[in-house]
């Protein structure tokens, strides 16, 4: 049995500062075998840069996923593929930097797939994703431990996926939304599934941003440069325990970490 710990979207400096206070903590306490971490918000809340990369690499993360703001930083974007451990949504139109999927090693030389695929419904159009994960499993062979990462908007897409995939791969994990939600569980096959991880980042906010600014925005109906907000830290994600024989996952459990002020 394994424990990959899965950490959500790092929303700016805050979310930062909660992975170097708490994920080793957390890995040393849960006894983790393999981490990975969401980084499309980490650089002030809009995609993430070389430097912030170069940050984070003395911590113990596997792989990093991504979504969307990805693409927001030039430079990042510009040297993409020097990053054999970072995916980016695996829909996105071929001939774009960087891949869908990788396939990395825990310390003990169990093999572990991470998968991402980004929603169609409210989100910037990408080649269906269901069909796009079909595809992308298929290369991955003999290995067992598959972890997929579902980012997307809508609630019913993410919960499709989970049963899509159900006992295909190990987990189903759902990120971009900022706010974790309750409903983790193992699926009749055997995947487990939360819709939504959460964010690790600024809790009092409007999903990791000043408030004043957000209700500015629903107010006034006008554009306003939002700014990552920085009291109430928190680190989220979640762990799942997974035979690395079967691929198939025993638990999960939500993780949720208050940063000190």
């Amino acid at each position: 049995m394994i424990r990959i710990l899965y950490i959500g979207d790092v929303v700016g400096q805050p979310g930062r500062r909660a992975l170097h206070q708490k994920l080793e903590h957390v890995i040393d306490r849960e006894k983790i075998d393999f981490t990975i971490v969401n980084i499309e918000n980490a650089a002030g809340g809009f995609g993430v840069t070389e430097a912030i990369m170069d940050e984070l690499s003395v911590l113990p993360i596997n792989a990093y996923t991504s979504g969307n703001h990805i693409w927001d930083k030039k430079d990042f974007v510009d040297n993409y593929d020097h990053y054999e451990h970072v995916v980016r949504p695996a829909n996105y139109p071929a001939g774009n930097p960087g891949k869908g999927s990788v396939v990395r090693q825990t310390a003990a030389g169990i093999d572990v797939a991470v998968l991402q695929v980004m929603g169609n419904v409210f989100m910037p159009p990408c080649d269906n994703p269901f069909y796009t994960a079909d595809r992308e499993l298929k290369n991955f062979g003999t290995v067992k431990v598959i972890i997929v990462d579902i980012h997307c908007e809508a609630t019913s897409e993410k919960q499709a996926m989970g049963r899509h995939l159900d006992g295909r791969v190990s987990a189903v994990l759902g990120t971009h939304t900022h706010v974790p939600t309750a409903d983790e569980r193992i699926l009749p096959n055997g995947t487990a599934f939360q819709t939504d991880v959460g964010m690790t980042g600024a809790y009092d906010s409007v999903i990791g941003f000043r408030p004043d600014e957000v209700l500015h925005r629903f107010l006034m109906n006008t554009p306003r440069k939002l700014e990552v907000a920085k009291r109430d830290i928190r680190l989220a994600g979640a762990m799942i325990e997974v035979d690395e024989i079967t691929g198939r996952a025993s638990s999960i459990v939500r993780i949720h970490e208050k940063v000190e002020e």
